[in-house]
C-alpha cells in the first residue's frame, strides 16, 4: 500500500515508538557491522568478494544468462552501474560475454565455471560464518530471522522501486 508523507508520519506515532527508535537504531548497527566486515565468510575466503560482485555473480547463477538491461532490472539497479561493475567480472573471468542465442548481434552475460567455483567458495564461507553467528540459535529463530529480513528487504525494494530518483539497493 502507497504510503503518503502524511501516512509516515502518522505510523511512527502509531505502537511503540521506543521500539521503532529501536529498531532504526539497530538496522544503522547492522548496516554498519555488514559493510564493516561485508559479512564476508571466514577462513581464507574471508572478504575476498565486493558485495557487487557477489550479487551480480549469484544473480546470473539463479537466473542464467542474460543481458545488461535484463540483469539491471532483476537487480533494481541502473544499466550503467551493472556495466561498471561487470567489468572487472569479465577481466577476471568470472564473467564471460557470449552472443544471445537466438540473436548472434546481442550479447549476454553468463556465470563462468571459474565464476561458479569462486561464487561457491564464497558462499561455502558466508554459510559459515552465518553458522558460527547464531551457533545458538534454535533452528526456529534462524528461520524467523531469516523471514523476517527477507521481508524487511522486499519492503525496502518496493519502497525504493517507488521512489524512481533513489536507486534501489541490489537483491539477492
Amino acid at each position: 500500500m502507497p504510503t503518503t508523507p502524511e501516512m509516515s508520519m502518522d505510523m511512527t506515532t502509531v505502537g511503540d515508538t521506543g521500539l521503532l527508535e529501536s529498531l532504526q537504531h539497530e538496522v544503522a548497527v547492522f548496516a554498519r557491522r555488514a559493510e564493516q566486515t561485508r559479512l564476508g565468510g571466514v577462513g581464507q575466503v574471508r572478504n575476498s568478494m565486493d558485495r557487487a560482485a557477489y550479487l551480480l555473480l549469484n544473480r546470473l547463477d539463479k537466473e542464467g544468462p542474460m543481458g545488461v538491461k535484463a540483469l539491471a532490472a532483476s537487480m533494481g539497479i541502473d544499466s550503467s552501474t551493472v556495466t561498471r561493475q561487470v567489468a572487472p567480472l569479465v577481466d577476471t573471468g568470472l564473467v564471460k560475454r557470449t552472443s544471445h542465442p537466438e540473436d548472434g548481434r546481442a550479447v549476454v552475460l553468463q556465470l563462468s565455471p571459474r565464476g561458479l567455483s569462486r561464487l561457491e567458495e564464497v558462499r561455502s564461507s558466508r554459510r559459515q560464518l552465518m553458522a558460527e553467528l547464531t551457533e545458538d540459535w534454535a533452528p526456529e529463530e534462524r528461520e524467523a530471522f531469516c523471514t523476517l529480513l527477507t521481508r524487511f528487504n522486499v519492503a525496502l525494494s518496493a519502497r525504493m522501486a517507488a521512489s524512481p530518483s533513489v536507486e534501489a539497493p541490489a537483491s539477492s
